[in-house]
């Protein structure tokens, strides 16, 4: 599934559709008890940070969605019946947070008390002014600081549908967007020809929340992955890494505004041969972050790649199916300058992700809380990222080009760079927010195009 924002996924003119948690479930769940499973400790802090952000005068929109088409004339009951089945499968979009002082607790509507409200807002002939109406009512509606904070639409016409949905990050992460066309196809066809699927059993985001707490909470400031996070951080200089090349940003400056980058780097073949030249030394990931260990050392002359790797924490299969922030961070450094040609850089990239991903299984909020210090007041991220996701397996994924499926990356403000490297079917493709400075954006576009360069270079059999 290609990531991009609302802007650029072939938004088409129809008539809107909302649906919304009734308002009787909301009057519900304001009167429901505490649940006593905490929020993951990524939740946490993605809400407390929100909340800062918040007072400080300055409202930054954070929320993941997707968007993909319902071919034929749509049965809008079908449709809602379809969005609220999937729902209740993933406990996590009944669950949310209230504050008790300083505190978050949290509280889950039973499935028994959900239903969705349809309501329908208006046709709009003019795609720039549906665009700007989704982003705003997203903006609005999948906020941090609100619950219910998910939205459902669909742009109906007479050929089909687009369905576009929002979610504040705090219930979900990119796989989990990813995963959605399916599930939504899969229990729309089956309402819309007059059958009941038997709900499928999934595992609750919110009951990971809890194991993963408790394990987190058994460690302290004396344990091993908390001293190798203290010297990492150290030599960092005291922070989390940003992106190491010039973004034109100034020290103690306000947050700036963001702008997109988002390309398909290579085709098929491409991708495919640079996974079989990088598989020896660990495959695609291994080979993304040598080459942009290698090219941030040859623009800017960094000697030391230091980066935080996101790995996926759904580390039993019972939580594949689920929807949740499955997500934790590995910190690795390399030592480009050391490194004789790019198999060695290979080698050793691969040695450090090995060594370090263990680590991506304690949440960083709960490290950094046993360190004393919190590098996230401010800013909606906390380190810069380059990801790297296969996501050929993801059930659907060979339908996603014809029913132009798309994951949703809000682009608002933010001091950092997040990258995401996509390979789908048709290639890898680049999506990536980053400050709006005319200095970021010459050396992204110098990143872009080097790291086009590497992976075509070294899949590609050299002619003597």
């Amino acid at each position: 599934m290609r990531m991009t924002d609302i802007q650029r996924c072939e938004v088409r003119p129809g008539r809107l559709v909302e649906w919304t948690l009734d308002p009787a479930a909301v009057r519900t769940a304001s009167d429901l008890p505490d649940d006593a499973r905490p929020p993951a400790y990524i939740q946490e802090s993605h809400i407390r940070t929100a909340r800062t952000v918040r007072e400080s005068g300055l409202f930054v929109p954070t929320w993941l969605g997707t968007a993909f088409d319902v071919p034929g004339r749509v049965d809008l009951d079908a449709l809602g019946e379809a969005l609220r089945g999937w729902m209740l499968r993933h406990e996590t979009l009944r669950s949310g947070f209230r504050w008790t002082g300083d505190d978050m607790r949290r509280f889950t509507l039973d499935a028994a008390d959900v239903a969705l409200r349809r309501e329908t807002i208006g046709d709009f002939d003019d795609p720039g002014v549906l665009v700007q109406h989704l982003q705003d009512r997203f903006d609005h509606t999948a906020d941090a600081l609100r619950w219910p904070n998910f939205l459902f639409t669909a742009v109906v016409r007479e050929d089909g549908a687009s369905v576009y949905m929002a979610f504040d990050h705090s219930n979900v992460d990119s796989y989990s967007v990813q995963r959605l066309p399916a599930e939504i196809h899969e229990l729309y066809r089956a309402g819309a020809g007059g059958s009941c699927p038997e709900p499928r059993p999934v595992s609750s985001y919110v009951d990971f929340c809890r194991t993963e707490r408790a394990d987190a909470d058994g460690i302290d400031r004396t344990d091993a992955v908390v001293g190798r996070w203290r010297d990492f951080i150290g030599r960092c200089g005291g922070r989390l890494p940003n992106f190491p090349l010039d973004l034109g940003l100034e020290p103690g400056g306000a947050l700036p505004r963001q702008k997109l980058m988002n390309e398909m780097l290579v085709d098929a073949g491409d991708a495919a041969a640079f996974e079989a030249y990088c598989r020896p030394y660990g495959g695609s990931l291994v080979g993304i972050l040598a080459a942009t260990a290698l090219i941030v050392h040859e623009i800017g002359g960094e000697p030391v790649y230091r980066t935080v790797v996101p790995f996926h924490t759904r580390h039993k299969s019972q939580w594949r199916d689920s929807v949740g922030w499955y997500v934790g961070g590995a910190p690795i450094e390399v030592e480009t300058a050391r490194a004789a040609d790019f198999p060695a850089l290979l080698r050793m990239v691969s040695d450090r992700l090995r060594a370090a991903r263990p680590l991506s299984r304690m949440p960083l909020a709960r490290v950094l809380r046993l360190l004393g210090t919190d590098f996230r007041p401010t800013s909606p991220d906390l380190y810069s990222i380059v990801s790297f996701v296969d996501a050929r397996d993801i059930p659907g994924s060979g339908d996603w080009a014809g029913l132009k499926a798309y994951g949703l990356i809000r682009v608002s403000y933010g001091d950092q760079v997040c990258a995401w490297i996509n390979r789908l079917h048709e290639g890898l493709q680049f999506a990536s927010r980053y400050p709006d400075t005319d200095i970021a954006y010459k050396n992204m576009r110098l990143y872009v195009e080097q790291l086009r360069e590497v992976i075509v270079s070294v899949g590609r059999p050299q002619v003597s």
